[in-house]
């Protein structure tokens, strides 16, 4: 469906202005379906990348600089996500001993294996908007997004 008929407007819309509102409708879409993979789960999206990111430290202790550079939102506030992640035992923090200004964070067992439970469910839901896809487009339209939004 082409994005005039999603928004229902029949002015003619220049091509920069369809690339963003298309880019923005298909994040909402791929993020609502995203969500309702993890909400049984209790977790929101961006706790789901904490986890991620600290099962990627392979048992490495990350600190809040680690994680927040490597969060796929930089408008997270990390301190909070790990305070609700904490709550729940999917992760521990404790002040590093070489550097008490310095919180470190690990994953817990019950983190990693609520991830091996989610992992089959969010490569189906990857796999699921790749489907109609060919191998090239997808290489195509990861480059093109990559070019998309590095700006000059």
């Amino acid at each position: 469906m082409k994005i005039e008929e999603v928004i229902k407007t029949t002015i003619n819309l220049e091509d920069s202005k369809k690339i963003i509102l298309n880019v923005i409708y298909t994040q909402n879409v791929i993020n609502d379906k995203f969500n309702e993979v993890i909400k049984p789960h209790d977790l929101s999206s961006e706790q789901y990348n904490v986890l991620r990111i600290l099962r990627g430290q392979k048992g490495c202790p990350a600190n809040m600089c680690i994680i927040q550079e490597r969060m796929l939102s930089k408008n997270s506030n990390t301190t909070r996500l790990i305070d609700k992640l904490l709550l729940k035992g999917l992760v521990t923090r404790e002040v590093c001993p070489e550097n008490r200004r310095k919180i470190e964070v690990l994953i817990t067992e019950k983190g990693l294996e609520l991830l091996t439970i989610l992992d089959p469910k969010i490569m189906e839901h990857e796999d699921l908007f790749a489907s109609n896809l060919s191998s090239a487009e997808k290489e195509q339209l990861n480059t093109l997004l990559e070019k998309y939004r590095t700006l000059k």
